[in-house]
């Protein structure tokens, strides 16, 4: 009996586990909040880079969105001007789309 006592808290947590990792990621309440930058921002996506161009007559902050979620920095963009972010990578990782950003915020996901 003391056998399968020792046992319980190990098979529950195993099984938390399972539950967690079968769990998508949700996505950070700035992410589902802040809305799309404007139509004259653009990128252009490779494995290695993600080069965002500011095509506005305004400074803009943006950030990048993948596939899977992965933080990407806020970043101000001035007119004409150019940021590189991360690429995709060889796991596949594509952007998904451009967002704003508030740059003041506190960093890290």
């Amino acid at each position: 009996m003391t056998d399968l006592m020792n046992r319980l808290p190990r098979a529950a947590a195993l099984a938390s586990a399972g539950l967690l990792l079968a769990l998508p990621a949700a996505p950070s309440a700035a992410a589902a909040t802040a809305p799309p930058a404007p139509a004259c921002v653009e990128y252009a996506q490779s494995w290695r880079y993600t080069d965002v161009h500011n095509g506005c007559g305004d400074a803009v902050a943006v950030t990048v969105d993948y596939t899977n979620g992965q933080w990407a920095p806020c970043r101000v963009i001035q007119p004409g001007a150019w940021a590189t972010f991360a690429g995709y990578g060889t796991d596949g990782n594509y952007v998904t789309g451009l967002r704003t950003c508030d740059p003041a915020a506190p960093t890290g996901s």
